[in-house]
């Protein structure tokens, strides 16, 4: 069966946590931590950092929709940090931080807006913001597969 390749992209925090959490994933052909949502050409990491952007910290995921699906790439997204903060996500605090869901066409924005209802009638007040895929930015190649790199399965705990 040929491969159907489509594209997520998340924020949830810090991308070096959020890579690795899907790096693994069935299905997942390619992560790249980078940046998206803001207002500079070419952010670098120091831009990002000082809040003065717009940019968040995200993870472009390539993946295979004939082994996974969206559906539950977004399940993952959910569980893997605290949709309910805002601009913070453990230790981590400022706009970059921000959850958000970017998607890349309509059944994205269906499938991420239901699921985010779903949450919300289960009584959580989700600050996850759901909008259209922006530019995105690659990070700098240290950022890239950080925690892999040094055998590390989580940012903080």
């Amino acid at each position: 069966m040929a491969k159907k390749l489509e594209t997520a992209t998340f924020g949830t925090g810090c991308f070096w946590g959020i890579e690795e959490s899907f790096r693994t994933v069935k299905g997942v052909i390619e992560t790249e931590a980078g940046y998206s949502g803001g207002k500079l050409k070419n952010p670098s990491y120091e831009d990002v950092c000082s809040g003065e952007t717009g940019y968040i910290e995200v993870v472009k995921i390539k993946f295979d929709t004939s082994i996974t699906f969206y559906e539950e790439l977004v399940n993952i997204f959910w569980d893997i940090h605290e949709p309910t903060s805002i601009d913070r996500q453990g230790p981590d605090i400022g706009e970059q931080y921000r959850s958000v869901i970017f998607y890349h066409n309509n059944k994205q924005r269906e499938t991420a807006e239901k699921s985010k209802k779903d949450l919300e009638r289960d009584g959580f007040i989700i600050a996850t913001k759901i909008l259209p895929a922006k530019e995105f930015y690659r990070a700098e190649e240290y950022h890239q597969k950080y925690l892999y790199k040094r055998g590390i399965k989580v940012c903080h705990s």
